[in-house]
């Protein structure tokens, strides 16, 4: 009876709605006075604190978990365009994190705390919960195998063979194969960091953020005898 090794890559994606929302917020002060640089950084970190602790419920949400970091200052002499330096500038800074299970309440709060002084909202990264994340996973590489034995039946049959048995499954490049690549999981994305618009009636706007789909991928080597 004839054999044949068939080696194959077998890949699957899928597109997930986002459950969770990350936002990075920042405060930024600076002038001459090191003191009124320092008091403005902490005020303003104060309001952005309150508007979290006012939401944040680690089961219920809004906010399941934040993070912050004590008031950095420094100072740098900066060179005017006659090559002469100047008196010192000094800066002040607190970086906020926050997670989101309702993108509703992340909309208003987002709203509430581009409304401060100093303050930055400066990225919004999707996710998924870690279990859907666990499901996903799974489901993908279940559909990355299917896929690489539907590719080595099609070959045994292009050449007149029947069945295919798989004799070996690794992630790419762990078969030997020069050409794979490194690791079985894509990592988990999102399609973009952050999209808004501006809804609601005349007058009264209202930031609208859109989520987009998170993509988890598998990529499989497969190696089977075709019979």
């Amino acid at each position: 009876m004839a054999e044949t090794t068939i080696t194959v890559q077998g890949e699957f994606s899928a597109w997930y709605p986002a459950e969770r929302a990350t936002v990075a917020a920042s405060v930024l002060t600076d002038g001459p006075d090191r003191d009124d640089v320092f008091t403005r950084a902490v005020e303003s970190s104060d309001a952005v604190r309150n508007l979290i602790e006012s939401i944040h419920d680690k089961a219920a949400g809004p906010i399941t978990w934040w993070s912050s970091d004590s008031v950095r200052v420094w100072s740098e002499r900066p060179w005017n365009s006659q090559g002469k330096q100047l008196k010192a500038v000094f800066h002040a800074a607190v970086d906020f994190s926050a997670k989101f299970s309702d993108f509703d309440a992340l909309a208003r709060w987002v709203e509430s705390a581009a409304g401060i002084d100093a303050v930055t909202v400066s990225s919004i990264a999707w996710n998924l919960t870690d279990t859907t994340r666990t499901s996903a996973t799974v489901e993908v590489r279940s559909r990355a195998v299917k896929d690489a034995v539907a590719k080595a039946t099609v070959f045994a049959q292009s050449i007149g063979l029947g069945s295919v048995t798989a004799i070996a499954l690794a992630d790419p490049g762990m078969l030997g194969d020069p050409s794979g690549g490194g690791g079985g999981m894509r990592p988990v994305s999102a399609r973009s960091a952050m999209s808004s618009t501006m809804v609601g009636g005349p007058g009264v706007p209202e930031l609208a953020l859109k989520p987009e789909e998170i993509s988890v991928a598998s990529i499989v080597d497969a190696r089977f005898i075709a019979r």
